[in-house]
């Protein structure tokens, strides 16, 4: 097995703050088990520290999770380890504001005659016609809701 990349060395500081948040159980549990993790695989306890297959028998989560929270700790710090990692959406959005609010006041009008409301097809087709503005596929798919 090579040797670790990613290696844990805590301060007393910071084992205390870690071992306070895990004994209290107030925490949330992706950072409770973060805090696990990382005192059972700091170098700096008495024992220097469980190897990774011998901490996922004892948290009971994978090896990759393990490598990815000593990599957090290595690479954004400590404060860093235990919050979310907010991920963005590397897709650019179909409407630009204009275009949004266009779609906005359509939706809020009238639906053409023939019709009791507005649909996904309908709007994409009057978008298209109105402003040239085009989607991929049906045209509807850009308008989908979104989470």
């Amino acid at each position: 097995m090579p040797a670790k990349k990613y290696i844990i060395r805590l301060s007393k500081e910071e084992r205390k703050a870690l071992t306070k948040l895990v004994k209290t159980g107030k925490a949330a549990a992706y950072k409770r088990q973060r805090a696990q993790i990382l005192l059972k695989a700091d170098v700096n306890r008495l024992d220097g520290g469980l190897q990774d297959k011998d901490i996922v028998k004892s948290l009971d989560i994978g090896s990759r999770t393990i490598e990815r929270t000593r990599q957090r700790l290595v690479e954004k710090g400590f404060q860093k380890v235990l919050e979310r990692e907010s991920y963005k959406s590397s897709r650019e959005p179909y409407l630009d504001g204009e275009q949004e609010a266009h779609l906005v006041a359509l939706s809020c009008s009238e639906p053409p005659e023939g019709y009791n409301r507005w649909t996904l097809k309908l709007l994409a087709k009057e978008m298209m016609v109105l402003d040239g503005f085009s989607l991929p596929g049906n045209g509807a798919e850009g308008f989908k809701k979104t989470p």
